[in-house]
């Protein structure tokens, strides 16, 4: 089989790894959570996770219902970590809404003309209408750490950005735009293994940048990089979330339940707080 990047990705696995990544890895079995700070040993048994899903599936039926007839807007920004699940999250909120009135955006690298706008200028141009939900895969945070790390800005466009992203962050809030920002983190040695898988399936390998390769080796870059950028970019009118995503399932669920507990919607049923073991502030980048 031909792996991508000529087989950067276990290249990396096999020489450069720490011992202690490569250990988890061999010792974990297919369900085991590999972080030993994780709450849990295991992933979340999938029909308890079926049935959850299920349930608030439905709820987000009713939200969207609510939103079309409404006129409510709202924007949910998944960032995260490389491999943190955001798009598997992503598909789970949206699987059963209708498109037009769900969109997912994201976004690729910006053309010659946006990289002479206004930073958030292409982000704007993709604000909700009335009765809409838009769904950030990836979003305007690609400057505090990706760019960031890979040198694709400069410190100063990097504190501009910081200067501006709140206020920008309050319009949208002060336009009546719900705004959800979800981060979704995960252990070093789940990403490698969660890579590892990738450049094996020909179904996923597409999955797979540059960026992730070179990624790898840069792992304290990223830490340092998204410990800075929620540190300043959380505001009370924008918070972050943060999402242990160790394990799919219950990542998923907290993200949902994090959606649905932002708006309120007619025939709302209590979905649950998401589970506070996984899922809350900023002490979590850090667990």
């Amino acid at each position: 089989m031909t792996l991508p990047f000529d087989g950067a990705i276990s290249a990396y696995h096999e020489t450069d790894a720490p011992e202690a990544i490569r250990a988890a890895i061999a010792d974990g079995g297919k369900r085991d959570i590999l972080d030993p700070g994780y709450p849990y040993d295991r992933w979340m048994k999938k029909s308890d996770y079926g049935d959850e899903v299920d349930r608030l599936q439905r709820e987000l039926v009713k939200l969207q219902a609510d939103v079309k007839a409404t006129g409510k807007r709202l924007v949910v920004v998944f960032e995260g970590r490389d491999a943190a699940g955001k798009g598997g999250a992503i598909k789970r909120i949206r699987e059963n809404l209708n498109p037009r009135v769900a969109r997912v955006v994201a976004l690729p690298k910006p053309s010659d003309r946006e990289a002479g706008q206004w930073y958030f200028q292409r982000y704007v141009d993709e604000m909700p209408t009335a009765g809409e939900i838009v769904l950030f895969d990836r979003s305007w945070y690609n400057r505090g750490v990706v760019e960031h790390v890979f040198g694709f800005c400069t410190p100063e466009q990097r504190e501009h950005f910081f200067r501006q992203v709140t206020e920008f962050e309050k319009m949208i809030v002060d336009e009546g735009i719900h705004l959800v920002k979800l981060w979704l983190n995960v252990g070093r040695a789940e990403q490698l293994r969660r890579f590892l898988s990738r450049e094996r399936d020909p179904l996923k390998q597409w999955k797979l940048s540059w960026i992730d390769v070179e990624g790898l080796k840069r792992w304290d870059a990223y830490s340092a990089a998204i410990t800075e950028t929620l540190d300043r970019s959380d505001s009370g009118h924008a918070p972050w979330t943060v999402i242990r995503a160790d394990d799919k399932y219950r990542a998923r669920l907290a993200a949902i339940q994090c959606v649905l507990g932002a708006v309120d919607y007619a025939g709302k049923t209590a979905p649950g707080a998401p589970d506070p073991a996984i899922c809350g502030g900023q002490e979590l980048l850090r667990a």
